[in-house]
């Protein structure tokens, strides 16, 4: 809350300052005063309405995110490369059709916005991390930490951390053990036993950082799809002599433990908040457009079977939580009174209707609403129900990995496979899916969308 107070009075008072320049040093035959300043409704639009979009700015490229996190080098750079963006934009929408005498008033009117936001911007942040990071220095702010591992490297892991000189912040809520690791005295003094990996799940949400400290040999495989299913999970590993010789530890402080940082976050920022804002307004947008398509499947719906209209099933989300999917009933009514299973292209439970629905994906429009409530995204892994999920995981244990994202109206398997039959075609299905993980992005997301709306003109699907 402090950063978006500082950097909204920030954007204020550059605002003001600009205005108040532009009157005495640009404006020929204006005589500043007071009344000539407040009195021009451009200072007080400027002034209210621009520290808004402002602030919108830095939050879409996460500056209100993990605050206790940041780097003071790293913010420079950022509120740098954001307050460029925004004087561009601000002085292209705003300023350039201003009534200027010389061309060169416009240069000295952008530099002026420029630096003046930039300075008034980056000193308060300044001073507020550094106090953070004066706090993190003398112990007085921690982030709760998990060490993976019970030999000799967690042991030198944790006395390595705990001794370093500036102090990086993990306080240790305990250590868990691998299947081949057992307890460790030396680390029972300092910190609680939490049991084996097989108990990581239930303990990972009770912490924002996981250090895997496990002796040579031993499997991680399946510890790293563990963690890499929760968002916003800091995992890093002890590093080993061959990867330090071979430059993988990356340094990022001076001081602190060389650890290798894993990134667990799949696009930046400013695109996550972009493909949140592209689901709304695409979401919105298709409701209204298609609410005439709404109104005529709903009376062909209830007219062509009995039950209704819509369908409401639940499935897993985004971090192996449940909601309700929203669809056009396409079956018959206890279509699953024997118990789950999936459809085929002959199914005989689907009605007439309920089979051109799906061949044109026109039961699937109701999940604009699950967009709009931010369960589901536009593009994104099929959700799938428990029963399957458990099915699946057996043979195929990397599917928890989609967990790690919302589940999407359309997807890279929805387009490239189609509905599935049975188990071993959503796996088959699943590693498109994996692909997407591997190569997510705005760009990407906009590619599947027009394939998925060619296949719908088409009537290509399955």
């Amino acid at each position: 809350m402090r950063y978006l107070v500082c950097d909204y009075l920030a954007a204020a008072l550059a605002w003001a300052l600009l205005f108040v320049f532009r009157k005495a040093c640009i404006e020929s035959g204006t005589q500043v005063t007071t009344e000539t300043i407040v009195g021009d409704a451009n200072f007080w639009l400027g002034t209210l309405l621009l520290p808004v979009a402002w602030c919108c700015l830095y939050a879409m490229i996460g500056a209100y995110k993990n605050v206790y996190r940041k780097a003071r080098l790293k913010e420079l750079a950022e509120t740098a490369v954001a307050t460029i963006i925004g004087v561009v934009v601000i002085f292209f929408l705003l300023m350039l059709d201003d009534q200027l005498t010389r061309y060169a008033y416009y240069y000295l009117s952008f530099c002026f916005l420029l630096v003046v936001h930039f300075v008034l911007t980056y000193l308060p942040r300044l001073v507020l991390t550094t106090r953070t990071v004066k706090k993190i220095h003398r112990r007085e702010l921690g982030f709760p930490t998990l060490l993976v591992g019970s030999g000799d490297k967690a042991l030198e892991t944790y006395r390595d951390i705990d001794g370093q000189e500036v102090y990086s912040g993990e306080s240790f809520v305990g250590y868990v053990s691998t299947g081949a690791g057992g307890t460790n005295a030396s680390l029972d003094a300092v910190m609680p036993y939490c049991g084996t990996v097989e108990k990581l799940s239930a303990i990972l949400p009770q912490v924002e950082e996981v250090i895997i400290a496990t002796e040579e040999g031993e499997p991680i495989t399946e510890l790293l799809r563990v963690v890499n299913c929760r968002d916003n999970l800091i995992v890093k590993i002890r590093p080993s002599l061959r990867d330090i010789i071979y430059g993988s530890v990356k340094a990022t402080s001076i001081f602190h433990s060389p650890l290798i940082t894993l990134n667990t976050r799949l696009m930046s920022e400013w695109q996550y908040s972009f493909k949140r804002l592209m689901d709304i307004f695409i979401s919105l947008l298709a409701m209204v457009l298609l609410s005439p398509v709404y109104l005529i499947t709903a009376i062909i719906v209830k007219c062509t079977s009995p039950g209704p209209v819509f369908y409401a099933q639940e499935r897993i989300g985004q971090g192996g939580k449940p909601f309700k999917m929203h669809k056009f009933r396409s079956m018959y009514v206890d279509a699953e009174a024997s118990g789950p299973a999936l459809s085929s292209d002959n199914d005989p439970r689907i009605t007439p209707f309920g089979r051109f629905m799906r061949k044109v994906r026109l039961d699937e429009i109701p999940q604009f609403y699950n967009v709009l409530r931010g369960t589901m995204s536009l593009v994104g892994p099929r959700p799938e129900r428990q029963y399957y999920i458990d099915k699946i995981v057996e043979l195929a244990p990397e599917y928890a990995l989609l967990q790690r994202v919302k589940p999407g109206i359309t997807s890279w398997g929805q387009v490239k496979f189609g509905y599935a039959e049975n188990v071993d075609e959503m796996i088959e299905r699943m590693r498109y899916d994996l692909l997407y993980l591997e190569n997510m992005s705005i760009a990407t997301d906009v590619k599947i969308l027009l394939y998925t709306v060619i296949i719908i003109l088409q009537g290509r699907g399955k």
